[in-house]
């Protein structure tokens, strides 16, 4: 395989999973349980691996944390501010899943520590941007958007 001499950003995905609760939208988080921002709140998500395409790592990954498989999963927005991760040049890609209302059944696992549903509108203090990718998830979820 050829590689080049100049680095190259990462990619990874992100799902904003989206359902209707008591008071309004919720939207699923996981605790992170590794640094950068250990037990702070964050979307579902991680690093798509060499051989898989953006959606098949999304859901993957979205398996992997929260045990939830959504029969649709859209694509939402690209985002890749150069200081969007302090790792390194992160370039993620963000999927919207909205779900039908009802319990979906959850389990924390891979680098989750736990997952839980929170009210849009009253959000934890986030990981990342990822208060900036929910924004968008909400504007697009609208009736409206």
């Amino acid at each position: 395989m050829y590689t080049y001499e100049y680095p190259h950003p990462a990619v990874t995905a992100d799902v904003v999973v989206l359902r209707s609760g008591e008071n309004g939208l919720q939207v699923l988080l996981v605790q992170r349980r590794d640094e950068p921002y250990a037990d702070r709140w964050a979307l579902p998500g991680g690093f798509i691996a060499i051989d898989e395409g953006l959606e098949e790592g999304a859901r993957r990954e979205l398996l992997e944390e929260t045990g939830v498989v959504p029969p649709r999963l859209g694509q939402l927005h690209c985002f890749g501010e150069p200081d969007r991760d302090p790792r390194e040049r992160v370039i993620t890609v963000a999927f919207l899943a909205v779900l039908e209302n009802g319990d979906i059944a959850t389990r924390s696992g891979s680098d989750a520590a736990d997952v839980a549903w929170f009210d849009c509108a009253r959000l934890p203090e986030l990981a990342f941007d990822h208060r900036d990718i929910i924004t968008m998830a909400l504007d697009r979820a609208s009736p409206s958007g």
